[in-house]
């Protein structure tokens, strides 16, 4: 039986950082990958890159069908890039293929022949990622209109009426770039509250942005089912107890995911689950198995690409660093929605001050004065940053404007090193930007 130092399941990216850093240390590595399309991972070839390229081309006016190729231009190259980054190291082995745990140190490979190996690993990473949920609805696994968010973005053609189920994060995305793209675009979401993890200003803002770029939000639904017509799909849906039917080209389903954990055969192994089907793991990324880890969505937590680059740090740290880097020091995650304009967001809002009794200092800016947002054509938004009145240091910080993904990042540092917010607000930045309206929120 072949035998590896180390085996990654999954081309993540943390599965495919580790491996190019222990193949350059002179380590075998294999890396099993099922599908030739998703080298380099979820985010790359799925989700944050062609996602916020078909966003992007949407606000630049370009035509959906033309994005569509742009985006696949883009990702096949990345593609090839990434694969190519294992690859070509002297140690690393990329084998095509669905892998099976049979204990906790060995997997079998179903390659693409139908040939089944079985391979020894000294160490193994779990790098599988997360899959779209889709909800117990009469009909709607069997409609041939559903689509999930990868099928979303490989449409040959607009879809000039959609339907996304979910008013969540990603759902929010696809609804602001359809509508930008011109579909017709009806949200159904079973929550009362429109992003309720937000303050009711911020989200209050949005809602009334996004309904004003012509997308119909029906909120408090209970989807009852699907209907696939002779060109359309029906959606049945109870509203304060009333039933309605809405009709659409396509029903795009964002009801968020799940870890990727079916098929692994950890029934043969020492890992245990969590509650929500994902794998258990200490503050090292430890799995319950010894010599076994788990990367990125998998895991559970937040799904985001640059949490399983930071998986990578981890692991990297026990095997050839200090083992200091831990999963528990992840204090300050900032996250980005890419809707026009974007929002962005780091530790507290006022909500969640309130709800803790953690006194603050609010600053508070409206986009419109910013000079940056007159010159891109986009005034709307918000600014607001919560400072310890007490210390003078940045308690969190919600950004509702133009490029905040950019200016989360600065604030989000500031906060990691305790630097007092008059260092943001006396800060010399070039012009015109957007971080720049920190001297004008943040003045004394």
């Amino acid at each position: 039986m072949q035998e590896f130092k180390n085996i990654i399941i999954g081309f993540g990216k943390g599965g495919k950082t580790l491996a190019k850093n222990l193949a350059a240390k002179g380590e075998s590595v294999l890396v099993v990958e099922k599908s030739k399309k998703m080298y380099g991972g979820t985010c790359i070839n799925i989700a944050c890159l062609p996602s916020k390229n078909l966003i992007i081309n949407a606000q630049r006016g370009i035509k959906f069908e033309d994005a569509v190729k742009q985006k696949d231009e883009m990702t096949t190259a990345l593609r090839n890039k990434n694969y190519h980054m294992v690859a070509d190291e002297e140690t690393a082995t990329v084998l095509d293929g669905t892998a099976k745990f049979v204990d906790n140190h060995t997997i079998e490979i179903v390659l693409d022949s139908g040939e089944k190996t079985k391979i020894k690993g000294e160490r193994i990473f779990i790098n599988t990622g997360a899959t779209p949920i889709i909800p117990q609805v009469k009909g709607l696994k069997e409609s041939k209109y559903i689509l999930d968010s990868t099928a979303a973005m490989d449409q040959n053609s607009l879809p000039n009426e959609l339907v996304i189920l979910g008013a969540g994060y990603i759902g929010m995305e696809f609804a602001s770039m359809f509508a930008r793209y011109g579909a017709k675009v009806t949200v159904l979401d079973t929550n009362e509250k429109f992003l309720k993890r937000e303050d009711d200003d911020i989200s209050e803002m949005i809602f009334n942005d996004l309904s004003q770029d012509g997308i119909e939000f029906n909120l408090g639904v209970k989807v009852v089912e699907v209907r696939d017509l002779s060109d359309k799909v029906e959606i049945v849906y109870e509203i304060n107890g009333q039933k309605r039917t809405v009709k659409a080209d396509k029903l795009l389903v964002a009801t968020g995911r799940k870890p990727v954990t079916e098929g692994l055969g950890l029934e043969n192994t020492d890992i245990k689950l969590d509650e929500r089907g994902a794998i258990k793991v200490d503050d090292y990324l430890r799995t319950t198995a010894e010599n076994v880890w788990a990367i990125g969505d998998v895991k559970g937590g937040p799904q985001f690409t640059y949490i399983s680059l930071d998986d990578f740090r981890i692991i990297f740290d026990q095997l050839y660093g200090k083992g200091e880097r831990k999963v528990s020091d992840r204090k300050l995650v900032p996250y980005s929605v890419f809707t026009t304009p974007a929002l962005s967001r780091v530790g507290l809002n006022e909500v969640e001050a309130k709800n803790k009794e953690i006194e603050y200092k609010l600053f508070k800016l409206a986009a419109t004065s910013i000079p940056k947002a007159k010159v891109i054509g986009n005034t709307r938004g918000m600014y607001k940053i919560l400072v310890n009145p007490d210390t003078e240091e940045i308690l969190g910080a919600t950004i509702y404007g133009e490029e905040s993904y950019e200016v989360i990042n600065l604030i989000a540092l500031a906060m990691k090193a305790k630097l007092p917010y008059t260092m943001l607000g006396d800060q010399i930045y070039t012009h015109p930007t957007m971080s720049e309206a920190l001297n004008d929120v943040l003045k004394g």
